[in-house]
């Protein structure tokens, strides 16, 4: 009897493959028009919208490649192994050359945005194909080339509506995706236990001890980070108010509601499915972004 996967369509299956529910970490290519009080600004909305698009596709074609060289060890997972890849509804070959395809066409867009958004796109490319192919076999520097990519997408969307971006930006983009990646890290090590390495050989140089101890460090630094740009004269005269320190307690419970829900439900192996997922979570980045947009646009 023919699986789920095999007998859907195979554009569907493509598509699958390209993880659209993951391209919410592309919203981070927004952070820099949000920032920057360019939110009224038509030109610079469009610009965002398609560097976002970019993202996405740049993003999804990673995911291919990478789905390629994991197939193996995900077929030993029981959520992986419902991948079109692992499972056989789509062959390397096809996803390769979709990748191929995907990160030209996405490349040409990037360059019709400018080069420091072609060069940040670039870099996130070449980034993310050597976490695929080996950074993500090296300890520690796997957490860190995923932190990389997220920070070029923050570094992305200033790129490409022509601001400069802030190094507070950079730094609480930075730390936010080094908790997440930990967090995941984590719950694969927890949820396949003696298996892990068979999934994912780097979870054999972590343990729960060693993650929770770097999670500690970088929690406590991202929310430090975050209280200390609300407060910094500089974010106080750019923005003619103090009252972004109102926004302070919005991070605080996203990041102990997270711990939480990793610790206690056992969840955090998608970080976007589980902040869209979970109410409490969602409301929280929803009440953040209104509260942050109202006191820069009041």
């Amino acid at each position: 009897m023919p699986s789920s996967q095999s007998a859907r369509p195979i554009p569907l299956n493509l598509l699958l493959s390209l993880r659209p529910g993951q391209w919410t970490k592309n919203l981070f290519v927004f952070a820099a028009l949000v920032f920057a009080r360019r939110l009224t600004d038509g030109d610079a909305v469009l610009r965002a919208v398609a560097a976002f698009a970019d993202f996405c596709a740049l993003s999804g074609a990673i995911y291919l490649v990478n789905d390629v060289f994991d197939r193996e060890q995900d077929r030993r997972h029981p959520v992986t192994s419902k991948r079109p890849i692992a499972s056989g509804a789509i062959s390397p070959a096809l996803a390769l050359t979709t990748a191929a395809v995907l990160a030209i066409a996405a490349l040409i867009g990037a360059f019709t945005l400018g080069l420091p958004f072609f060069a940040a796109a670039a870099a996130y490319l070449v980034l993310l194909s050597a976490y695929s192919a080996f950074l993500k076999h090296a300890v520690i520097l796997d957490v860190l080339t995923i932190a990389g990519g997220f920070t070029l997408r923050a570094a992305g969307g200033a790129a490409a509506i022509g601001v400069p971006i802030s190094h507070w930006l950079l730094m609480c983009t930075a730390l936010l995706a080094m908790f997440i990646a930990l967090s995941k890290r984590r719950h694969e090590l927890t949820l396949l236990t003696d298996n892990a390495t068979l999934h994912r050989p780097i979870l054999g140089d972590y343990t729960p001890y060693l993650l929770d101890q770097m999670i500690s460090v970088v929690t406590a630094s991202t929310l430090i980070a975050y209280a200390f740009y609300t407060i910094s004269p500089e974010t106080t005269e750019k923005f003619g108010t103090s009252l972004l320190s109102l926004t302070i307690p919005f991070p605080l419970y996203g990041i102990f509601r997270y711990l939480y829900l990793m610790h206690r439900q056992n969840l955090g192996g998608s970080p976007a499915e589980l902040v869209v997922n979970d109410r409490p979570l969602l409301a929280c980045v929803a009440l953040w972004s209104i509260s942050v947009i109202l006191i820069i646009y009041r």
